[in-house]
C-alpha cells in the first residue's frame, strides 16, 4: 500500500494568506522527504477557508523544493477554464516537473465559484465531460487539430494561422506519453462517474469524508467500467483518502484528533457538516437513507470518519477499514491546518515511518 497526501487546505480565519500558503507548501515538502508517493492539492476561487485558487500554480512553487513526490492537481476544475489552457499549462508543468505531474480533474463543486464566473446555471458536469475530451484530443493530435466533437461546445483549430516554418499554431504536448496519469475524485456513493473512469483508464480517488460503506461502492463500478472495454481493474490504481491523526500518546491523539475545541479535525468536520447540511447532502454521512438528520451530529461524524490513535491503533484501524472496503493501492492522508505544527509533522512522520510499513507487513503476512 502506497502513502499519498491530499489537501483541500481548510484554514480558520485570522491567519494571513501568506502564512497558510507557506504552511501548505511545508506539508508537501515534508511529505516528499518522508517518501509519500504523491500530493493532491485542491482549488477554490471564492472560499476564505479553502484558499488555494489554482492548484497548478501552487504546485509549480514546489517543483524545485521536492525531489520524488508526484505533484497532482486535486482537482483542476474543468468547468472553469478553457480546455486549451488546461492542456497547454498542464503539458508545460509536466516538463517543468520532469514527468512528476498527475492531472486530477472534476467539474468544480463550489457554487459560489460558478456564480462568480457566470456559469451558475450551466450544466457544469457536461462542460467537464466536454473539456476532458478536448484536452485528450489536443495531446493526441498534431496541428492544425480540427477538433470539433459532436455535442461539444469547444472547437479547437489552428488551421487559419498555422505556419510550420515559423513554428506557430502548435500546442504543447506533455512529457509523459501518451499522457500523464488522470485521477478523478469520487464524492458520491454508487458514483456512475467511476464507471466512465474505468472505461477511459482514469483512476479513482475516493473522498475522505465518505463513510466506509459508501467508499466500498466505488470499486465495483470501476471494475464494471474496465470490463466494458475488455480490461481488468487493478486495485493498485484505486486511491482512498482518509482523515488520520497519529501520536505516540493515545490521550494526545484523541484530544488533537477529535475532542479538543481547538482540534483542526473538529474544525474541518464542523465546516464540512455545515456545508453538506446547506447543500442538502447530509446523506453522505448517513448509514441509511431514512436516518434522521438530527442524528448527524459533529461527534457522530468525527467518530465515523476520523482515524486517530497511537501507531499501533491506527494500523489496526486502517486494516479494519480495508476489510470493509476491499483492497486498494494507496491510502491518501488528508492534510489539515497545522494548529500545532509539531504534532502535525509528527503525525505525518509516524504514518510514513511506522503505520504504513506495519500495514504492509500485516498484508504481506496475510498473503
Amino acid at each position: 500500500m502506497r502513502l499519498g497526501y491530499f489537501a483541500m487546505p481548510l484554514h480558520p480565519l485570522g491567519r494571513t494568506w501568506a502564512e497558510t500558503l507557506e504552511e501548505d507548501r511545508a506539508a508537501v515538502v515534508l511529505a516528499d522527504s518522508l517518501g509519500f508517493h504523491d500530493a493532491f492539492i485542491g482549488e477554490h476561487l471564492t472560499d476564505r477557508h479553502e484558499n488555494i485558487t489554482n492548484s497548478l500554480l501552487f504546485l509549480a512553487t514546489l517543483i524545485g523544493d521536492t525531489r520524488q513526490i508526484r505533484l497532482a492537481t486535486g482537482t483542476t476544475n474543468l468547468s472553469q477554464q478553457h480546455p486549451v489552457l488546461v492542456a497547454a499549462n498542464s503539458a508545460m508543468f509536466d516538463h517543468l516537473s520532469d514527468g512528476r505531474f498527475i492531472l486530477g480533474i472534476s467539474p468544480g463543486a463550489l457554487a459560489s465559484d460558478a456564480e462568480a464566473l457566470g456559469i451558475l446555471d450551466e450544466d457544469r458536469n457536461k462542460i467537464f465531460a466536454e473539456a476532458i475530451d478536448v484536452i485528450l484530443k489536443i495531446w493526441e493530435l498534431d496541428p492544425p487539430y480540427a477538433i470539433d466533437l459532436p455535442d461539444n461546445r469547444f472547437t479547437v483549430s489552428t488551421a487559419t494561422t498555422l505556419d510550420r516554418e515559423l513554428g506557430v499554431g502548435f500546442l504543447p504536448k506533455p512529457l509523459q506519453q501518451p499522457r500523464p496519469e488522470i485521477v478523478g475524485t469520487v464524492v458520491a456513493p454508487f458514483s456512475k462517474g467511476v464507471i466512465a473512469m474505468g472505461r477511459r483508464d482514469f483512476h479513482p480517488l475516493s473522498a475522505n469524508f465518505l463513510l466506509p460503506q459508501w467508499v466500498a461502492t466505488h470499486w465495483p463500478n470501476y471494475v464494471q467500467g474496465k470490463e466494458t472495454v475488455g480490461e481488468l481493474a487493478d486495485p493498485a490504481d484505486w486511491r482512498v483518502a482518509r482523515t488520520v491523526f497519529v501520536a505516540e500518546d493515545a490521550a494526545v491523539a484523541r484530544a488533537y484528533g477529535r475532542d479538543d475545541e481547538a482540534s483542526p479535525y473538529r474544525f474541518y468536520y464542523s465546516q464540512m457538516l455545515k456545508k453538506m447540511r446547506k447543500l442538502g447532502r447530509l446523506e453522505l454521512f448517513k448509514t441509511r437513507r431514512d436516518q434522521p438528520d438530527d442524528e448527524i451530529t459533529l461527534d457522530y461524524v468525527l467518530d465515523s470518519l476520523v482515524i486517530t490513535g497511537t501507531p499501533e491503533s491506527v494500523t489496526e484501524q486502517i486494516l479494519a477499514f480495508r476489510e470493509q472496503v476491499g483492497a486498494f493501492g494507496e491510502l491518501v492522508y488528508a492534510g489539515l491546518d497545522w494548529v500545532d505544527p509539531t504534532l502535525a509533522r509528527r503525525s505525518m512522520e509516524l504514518m510514513a515511518q511506522k503505520v504504513i510499513p506495519d500495514v504492509n507487513a500485516a498484508l504481506g503476512a496475510e498473503a
